[in-house]
């Protein structure tokens, strides 16, 4: 499931930042091989927002199997649950779904394996992450640090995010239901009392939302294309 329908105001660009040039395709293009390539991957559902009239100008929509179109909604949590009731049409309830940001080319096959191998067998799925390394402080509306936050156990999240496709489905209905904001899909699974699994990722599976990141992109993939 790629949830492609935001606009990434952050960018300061004219176009969605999934949309991007990147080493000569645009981002999501980068992020549909990677996912679609590997082979545990059934399918990928893409979710685009209404009159997305940059999606028919990705050239490798062609190849990708199994592709399935959602239109999606307001927020994030609105597109995926669009995209998942899609999918239920093909899927089994129990089947596993893996979330990925449109934005993030860089994820390596890798730890798609390490994700799934190390989620297959559990109770609730979870998600990949990496800890927090630098200290973190937390500021005030004018700037100024009001405290030092503790950092052991904190990690940022990155996706891949598994869990299966029924469970993950009445999670986000709650959500909408409730109107509670959550900005992925481990947050709609804990506001349902679920405790996701967190797995180590690598560092370089970065989300594209500000300019700079776009070159550090770059630099990625190339790197990653060296050691294959």
């Amino acid at each position: 499931m790629v949830p492609a329908a935001g606009f990434g105001a952050r960018m300061g660009s004219s176009i969605p930042k999934q949309y991007l040039p990147l080493l000569g395709k645009a981002v999501i293009e980068h992020t549909l091989e990677r996912l679609s390539s590997h082979p545990h991957i059934a399918g990928v559902v893409v979710v685009i927002a209404p009159g997305d009239i940059h999606w028919q100008a990705v050239s490798s929509i062609s190849s990708i199997k199994t592709l399935m179109i959602a239109e999606g909604g307001t927020e994030r949590y609105h597109s995926v649950l669009n995209g998942l009731r899609k999918l239920a049409e093909i899927a089994q309830p129990h089947d596993w779904v893996l979330v990925h940001d449109a934005a993030r080319p860089c994820v390596r096959h890798a730890d798609i394996d390490t994700l799934i191998a190390r989620l297959v067998d559990h109770a609730v799925g979870g998600l990949l992450g990496v800890p927090v390394s630098d200290t973190v402080k937390r500021a005030d509306n004018t700037g100024d640090v009001t405290e030092t936050v503790n950092r052991h156990g904190l990690w940022r999240a990155l996706t891949p995010q598994m869990f299966r496709l029924e469970v993950l489905t009445h999670a986000l209905q709650h959500v909408v239901t409730q109107c509670l904001p959550v900005t992925d899909e481990a947050a709609a699974m804990e506001l349902c009392g679920f405790a996701p699994r967190m797995i180590e990722g690598r560092a370089d599976n970065i989300k594209i939302t500000h300019p700079q990141d776009l070159a550090l992109a770059e630099l990625y993939i190339k790197q990653q294309e060296s050691r294959l």
